[in-house]
């Protein structure tokens, strides 16, 4: 027998090395690099035997208007919001990973649509982290229809592809990747090459038998998909399940879609029969008390393809401290660092001595430009004691310069908060809509120090 082979992996971000070492010298992390065995490959044939060779398929070159796309039509999982984040349903021979913290409803939600599309199709639920019992009591509590779901509790790769082969599902869950291993990968489960492995074959099981395989990935302590960077380059779809312990509400992100947009956002509520979506979020973000406070504004964000409004509040007191706390919850603290900074150039405010304190009010996190300048104005109208108008919305991205840049889809932004009844949008001048919106005052600003005349 030849020398087995062996390599060292490192798990942040899939880099390779022929020995081990303390540091990953490509991406700068400690402690990631973990050895796994590399399997053994048989020599090619040449080309001249390759149409005799048993197991070898010739391949055959298309053009990709002969691709025929009629035998792939999606299906749906049967939640309209899970649906929008994974571009329109599900493709057939897709592989999907799912994540999220413990407790955030990854197996509720996968039974939930397990139990809905075992009426209607072929499914196989594996599960490798609870008993078939275990999943038979939760399907119970949440009423779920289960004569149909056909379930497997197995650990083993080879075993549940070998089964699937005779069930022949449509859909596949496999709960969790963490927790499978293959016979030939000399390592524990959850290993960098277990893991590695285990999705590779799953992945290529379900590209070659056009089987929709949805595996649940455990998360880290810093919220990112445990295991190795390659899991989430060899998966099709990859999708984050948000939400606190305190909320009842979750969110469903996607990070990577080869089917659909990217950062779609689905919302879905926490119940005691499951989770039930949420088909108009913005009606959820906007739960506002009676009374306008200071420091509360409602702006306009963009999730994949639809706009969302949020509520973000700012809390600026005098500090007791010699270094004044900088506090963001939803947002990004450098950013907020930064928008202080061009508040006080071009704004002529000085928060220097101030706690400054930003909200994002129902979880939601924000990463793009456009709540630049609801912040801007939050922060002032809290500075000030100044509440401002109700029924106004904001969006619009600040430069270092003071000047209002434009943000995509000004348009369907300003139409999302005129069906809610807002009246006043303050706006940036390249994104003033051309006709004028029924019920709405659009104010178009071009500098900063327009834009806190036409607020204050």
């Amino acid at each position: 027998m030849g020398k087995k082979k062996t390599a060292f992996v490192c798990s942040d971000c899939g880099a390779e090395f022929a020995r081990w070492q303390g540091q990953c010298s490509e991406c700068k992390a400690w402690n990631t690099i973990t050895e796994f065995r590399v399997p053994s490959v048989k020599a090619a044939p040449r080309a001249g035997t390759m149409a005799g060779y048993a197991g070898v398929v010739e391949a055959k070159v298309q053009t990709l208007d002969e691709v025929n796309l009629e035998s792939l039509p999606r299906f749906t999982t049967g939640f309209k919001e899970f649906d929008r984040v994974l571009g329109g349903g599900v493709v057939p021979g897709s592989a999907i990973l799912i994540g999220g913290e413990p407790g955030a409803g990854k197996s509720t939600l996968l039974l939930q649509t397990m139990c809905l599309l075992a009426e209607t199709m072929s499914t196989l639920y594996v599960t490798g982290e609870e008993s078939l019992q275990q999943v038979a009591m939760r399907a119970k509590r949440l009423s779920l229809p289960t004569n149909k779901l056909r379930t497997l509790a197995e650990t083993n790769v080879e075993s549940i592809c070998q089964l699937a082969l005779r069930e022949k599902p449509a859909i596949m869950v496999i709960d969790s990747i963490q927790v499978m291993h293959m016979s030939d990968v000399q390592s524990a489960p959850g290993s960098v090459s277990q893991v590695r492995e285990s999705a590779a074959y799953l992945t290529r099981f379900a590209k070659q038998n056009q089987v929709a395989i949805i595996m649940v990935g455990h998360v880290t302590k810093d919220g990112s998909l445990a295991g190795p960077k390659v899991l989430e380059h060899c998966i099709d779809c990859s999708i984050l399940l948000e939400g606190s312990s305190d909320s009842r509400f979750r969110t469903l992100r996607g990070n990577k879609n080869r089917f659909g947009a990217v950062n779609e956002l689905g919302v879905f509520a926490m119940t005691g029969q499951g989770l039930k979506e949420v088909s108009n979020p913005s009606a959820i973000f906007l739960n506002r008390g009676e009374e306008q406070t200071p420091g509360s504004l409602v702006m306009v964000i963009w999730e994949g393809t639809r706009p969302l409004l949020v509520e973000v509040q700012a809390l600026v007191d005098y500090s007791q401290l010699a270094n004044p706390r900088r506090v963001t919850v939803g947002l990004e603290q450098n950013r907020l660092a930064m928008l202080l900074a061009v508040l006080h150039r071009h704004g002529g405010l000085q928060v220097a001595d101030q706690d400054v304190f930003v909200n994002v009010v129902g979880g939601v996190k924000v990463s793009e430009t456009s709540a630049d300048l609801a912040s801007i104005a939050a922060l002032v109208s809290s500075f000030k004691n100044h509440a401002l108008e109700r029924q106004m919305v904001v969006f619009g991205e600040v430069g270092l310069g003071g000047e209002i840049r434009p943000v995509p889809s000004g348009q369907e932004r300003l139409r999302e908060a005129a069906k809610h009844g807002f009246k006043r949008a303050i706006v940036p001048i390249a994104n003033k809509p051309k006709d004028a919106i029924e019920g709405m005052e659009v104010v178009a600003v071009a500098s900063l120090s327009d834009a806190l005349e036409a607020l204050f």
